[in-house]
């Protein structure tokens, strides 16, 4: 598979019809302006402290992505001249495999967006892209308040496995439809 051309089209459940791809390094401004039009309480929740941006070397980081060991995603509507970013995930492999088999998963969906399946279908595709490169495990350590994000893991078809720890909810979705 050729994650670094990923691109797929879907409706979302309101019939609007988006495009999930590859994030680009030219999608410098397109992030930027997605960043700025979530709310305080959506950043709180991805990365759990109070944020209004991103730091130069984040930025680069979120759009300069290798595509071996890190998948990341967005998906767009048009926007009149080009496309606007609503959501976007990513996972980054991890652990002493070789190919690695396990990665952490983290998902944005804009405010106005959210309810109408965007996680779901970027954890989808990113499980699609991660079974295929050898992951069968996804990680991720969630807010216990954000209710939308536990539900989305519970909801995936993933065998799921959660602990609460250090006011932590830690999720794991095996992929490979186990959880042994």
């Amino acid at each position: 598979m050729d994650a670094k051309n990923y691109r797929a089209e879907e409706t979302l459940k309101n019939d609007l019809l988006v495009t999930i791809r590859a994030i680009r390094p030219d999608d410098r401004e397109a992030v930027l302006a997605a960043l700025k039009e979530l709310d305080e309480r959506t950043l709180y929740l991805r990365f759990f402290a109070p944020r209004k941006e991103l730091t130069e070397r984040e930025l680069h980081e979120a759009i300069n992505v290798d595509f071996i060991r890190t998948i990341a995603l967005v998906v767009c509507i048009p926007d009149g001249v080009g496309e606007k970013i609503i959501g976007a995930g990513r996972y980054i492999a991890f652990g002493n495999a070789d190919p690695l088999d396990s990665a952490e998963v983290a998902f944005m969906v804009e405010e106005d967006y959210q309810g109408l399946g965007i996680a779901s279908m970027i954890l989808r595709h990113l499980a699609g892209i991660a079974k295929q490169k050898g992951v069968v495990q996804f990680h991720a350590e969630v807010l216990p308040e954000n209710k939308g994000m536990l539900a989305v893991f519970s909801k995936s078809g993933f065998p799921v496995k959660q602990e609460f720890t250090e006011g932590l909810a830690h999720v794991t979705l095996f992929l490979a439809g186990n959880s042994s």
